[in-house]
């Protein structure tokens, strides 16, 4: 086995250099992809005693494309990890999330909120896995699992060096939406992706004190998704548009999918028909690239398991389809697999327990993406809006959905609409 000895910064890079060239390793657990859910999974693993490899096919600190807002169950997982404090203390923090209606009006829902770039918060996950005891090593890029009699015990993974292999008792694959991996591992159950996003960051510091809340914003022209601007750390704003539920209606043969939409002329929707976001644009300087990625939500599309192999994060579908938030539910799934591992025992009995409790979080999936109809009938995000400016038991109920203390697909049910309209 590889030793567990935690390596000093300075000698990371040698490691790396030697595990890169080595044909074959060893180690309790591979976790193969360092976002939020394999750096979540790894350094629980390695806090328990846990030999652990945690690999992935960038070097850090590394872009990832997302809308950076971290909600309450992304605080709370990050206090689980014990990373709040170095999180709070770099993000931006806001106190409410705008919906903006396709006429214009809007409400403030209060909720506790903060920013921060994926660049630096996974930088900061990653360093919390290692801190534990797992050994990163980067860039590996994922090719396909080892496998004995029907079992995964193992991967084989590819540097500019070469391939390697590593053997371990389990595989953890945490690489994101994409579906190459998934195809590669035996997972993918639907090739096509949940909804796709475009993102770019904006520097423009006349904005800072005008735009203080994570605003989303609903309109006929970005019908099956919505636009954002969330005001990041330094006089930075993140601003994109997204489109969600496409799977659902490529299956039923109706509305737009990513094959039909060009999110470039999504963005440049969004700036036409909300005033904040062509200011923003015109006022400020475009930082890096503007990026696209797609989605997976609801916990659809992807095999949970297989014998020596738990999937996790995005690459199940850990985000909701209604918001297309996912950091806090990708930590809380690595989590749930760190766990199976260490206290369940057997194979069998590891793939129960983790399975049972994704089953146990799908409920909550399902009522987000009813709720998610806002995006494809945007005239509801007007009701909604109207009705929370003019009750406060309504306003409580949004801030619950932020909270999920409240079922989000009551608003936007029969019986949820008829509601809104009387209360």
């Amino acid at each position: 086995m590889l030793s567990r000895v935690n390596p000093a910064p300075a000698c990371l890079e040698s490691i790396m250099r030697m595990s890169a060239t080595e044909s074959t390793s060893r180690c309790d657990v591979l976790v193969v992809g360092a976002g939020p859910a394999g750096s979540a999974c790894a350094r629980q693993l390695a806090a328990q005693g846990q030999d652990v490899l945690l690999a992935d096919q960038h070097e850090f600190p590394r872009d990832k494309v997302c809308g950076d807002g971290l909600i309450p169950d992304s605080h709370a997982a990050l206090r689980r990890l014990g990373v709040w404090d170095e999180v709070a203390a770099l993000a931006r923090h806001v106190g409410a999330v705008r919906c903006v209606g396709p006429r214009g009006g809007h409400v403030d829902v209060p909720g506790t909120l903060a920013v921060l770039p994926r660049r630096e918060l996974d930088h900061i996950l990653v360093r919390a896995a290692e801190r534990a005891g797992a050994r990163l090593l980067a860039p590996l890029r994922f090719e396909a699992p080892l496998e004995e009699g029907g079992r995964v015990v193992g991967a084989r993974l590819r540097s500019a060096q070469g391939t390697q292999e590593i053997s371990a008792r389990w595989v953890v694959l945490a690489t994101g939406a994409a579906t190459p991996p998934l195809i590669a591992a035996g997972l993918c159950e639907r090739q096509s992706p949940s909804g796709i996003a475009l993102r770019g960051y904006v520097r423009n510091e006349a904005m800072v004190e005008r735009i203080r809340a994570l605003e989303l914003a609903w309109h006929p022209r970005l019908r099956g998704g919505y636009g954002w601007i969330f005001p990041a750390p330094g006089g930075l704003f993140n601003i994109g548009t997204g489109l969600t539920g496409s799977h659902l209606r490529q299956r039923k043969g109706r509305g737009r999918t990513p094959g039909d939409v060009n999110l470039r002329r999504m963005f440049e929707d969004f700036c036409a028909v909300y005033p904040p976001a062509a200011e923003l644009m015109r006022g400020g300087e475009i930082v890096g690239p503007i990026k696209g990625a797609p989605l997976r939500c609801g916990l659809r599309g992807a095999r949970w398991s297989r014998p020596g192999l738990l999937g996790t994060g995005e690459a199940i579908g850990s985000t909701y389809a209604f918001s297309g938030e996912g950091i806090g539910k990708a930590m809380e799934t690595g989590m749930l697999a760190a766990a199976a591992i260490v206290e369940a025992g057997g194979d069998d009995a590891v793939r129960q327990r983790y399975e049972a409790t994704l089953r146990g979080l799908s409920p909550k999936f399902d009522l987000y993406e009813i709720a998610s109809r806002v995006n494809q009938h945007p005239w509801l995000a007007d009701l909604v809006v109207w009705r929370a400016n003019k009750s406060p038991r309504i306003l409580r109920r949004l801030t619950g959905v932020l909270e999920e203390t409240q079922n989000p697909g009551r608003l936007f049910t029969f019986s949820g609409i008829t509601k809104l309209m009387f209360e």
